[in-house]
C-alpha cells in the first residue's frame, strides 16, 4: 500500500479511510476512476484549481460528473472574477501533478479549500490521495474537519 503525506496525515489524525491504488500513472477522469473502483461517479470528487485576481488559488472539490461554475463560485466567495488555470499552471501552483492534486496534500499551504454542497448527500466520498494512481475514500465530515473546507454551490 502506498504511504505518502496524505495517508500519513490521515493516520496521524486517526481518520478512517480506504486507500485505492489504481494501475498505471496516467491522468484519469473521475468517471474513469469510478469505473476502475466500481463506484458511482458522483461520489468521486475531483479537485479543481481556481485562480483569483489577487491571492492564493482556491482548491474546489466537485463531483466528477460536474463542472465548476466560476460565476457562482465567485459570487459566493466575494470575488470579482475567477478563472481556471492551464494544466501546467495548476501543477506549478500546487507542486503536484494534475490527476494527483489533493487538498489533503496541500494543507497549510495557504489555499482556500471549498467543497460542493452535493457532498452532503454522501457519507463518504473519494478524492485524490495526493499523487496519480492513489485515491482515498473518507467520511465527508472528516474531510471538512481536517481541511477546513467551506461549503459552496460550485456546480
Amino acid at each position: 500500500m502506498i504511504k505518502n503525506n496524505v495517508t500519513r496525515l490521515l493516520d496521524s489524525r486517526q481518520i478512517a479511510y480506504q486507500a485505492y491504488e489504481l494501475p498505471g500513472s496516467d491522468k484519469r477522469s473521475a468517471e474513469e476512476t469510478a469505473a476502475l473502483l466500481g463506484v458511482p461517479p458522483e461520489i468521486v470528487y475531483k479537485t479543481i484549481v481556481v485562480v483569483r485576481d489577487k491571492g492564493k488559488p482556491i482548491l474546489c472539490m466537485v463531483p466528477g460528473t460536474a463542472e465548476v461554475n466560476l460565476k457562482r463560485l465567485a459570487a459566493q466567495l466575494g470575488e470579482k472574477k475567477l478563472r481556471l488555470p492551464t494544466q501546467r499552471e495548476a501543477e506549478a501552483l500546487t507542486g503536484l501533478q494534475a490527476g494527483g492534486i489533493s487538498p489533503l496534500a496541500l494543507l497549510n499551504k495557504g489555499f482556500q479549500i471549498c467543497l460542493d454542497h452535493s457532498a452532503e448527500q454522501h457519507a463518504t466520498i473519494h478524492i485524490s490521495g495526493g499523487q496519480r494512481g492513489l485515491n482515498v475514500r473518507l467520511p465527508v465530515g472528516d474531510l471538512v474537519a481536517v481541511t477546513g473546507a467551506r461549503w459552496v454551490e460550485a456546480t
